[in-house]
């Protein structure tokens, strides 16, 4: 469960500026926190990959992109020297709660930990993003639960109602996603932790990882035990 909770523009004012930008919140909510620039830059492929495109029309060339997405994966979790646990953690720092997500985004050519927190008080969403390189938190956005509350009462209650679900599933997990991703630590470079809320139980983490070579692996963690089991559901 990631929610969209969205620092795009402040991350990407920061990044062209070079420099910092202030952050802002939804809803009137006041809470200004400063947004910087990745340590961890990636390099560009989009004119390689347009120049691809055009010739993508045979078995061969959908492998050779195969291995480049690949190439690019084991180059990203080489640059991000900071685990999702340690992200995690330093998210948790700067916004005290429960962390319910932590995601490795590309964002404007920089890789950052995007890691979604739930404020102790419950009602408060802080979305915090940490730089994958030095561990230190770029900037941060906050949401609450009552935000949006004049948009589609439907689509606001079915959002009331997943938060709220996930939310109660985390606060009453053994595991937390921090060790969660320290769990599944061992099947390679972890680049996502989040809540799997697909079903009508939520009872495991859902964890993405990367091997030396690229190649990834979905695996589930029981939220009570702390079990790594492949995920058989993924492809």
């Amino acid at each position: 469960m990631k929610r969209n909770i969205v620092i795009a523009t402040i991350t990407a004012a920061a990044l062209v500026g070079g420099g910092t930008a202030t952050a802002f919140a939804l809803g009137g909510d006041d809470e200004p926190s400063a947004a910087g620039r990745s340590s961890v830059q990636l390099k560009d492929h989009d004119d390689r990959d347009d120049d691809r495109d055009d010739a993508r029309d045979d078995a061969r060339d959908d492998a050779r992109d195969d291995q480049d997405d690949k190439a690019e994966d084991a180059a990203e979790a080489k640059g991000a020297k900071v685990s999702a646990a340690e992200a995690i953690a330093a998210a948790l720092k700067s916004a005290p709660g429960t962390a319910v997500s932590a995601d490795r985004d590309e964002d404007d050519g920089a890789l950052v930990w995007d890691v979604d927190v739930l404020g102790k008080d419950g009602r408060i969403w802080h979305s915090v993003e940490v730089d994958p390189g030095t561990g230190k938190v770029l900037g941060s956005h906050v949401e609450r639960d009552d935000d949006g509350a004049d948009g589609d009462d439907g689509a606001d209650s079915d959002d009331a109602a997943e938060d709220a679900r996930v939310a109660a599933a985390v606060k009453g997990a053994s595991v937390t996603a921090g060790e969660a991703a320290k769990a599944a630590g061992g099947k390679g470079t972890v680049t996502s932790v989040d809540i799997d809320d697909d079903g009508s139980r939520v009872d495991v983490w859902d964890v993405e990882t990367v091997s030396a070579d690229g190649t990834e692996g979905h695996w589930n963690v029981d939220l009570g035990s702390g079990k790594v089991t492949a995920d058989r559901s993924d492809d």
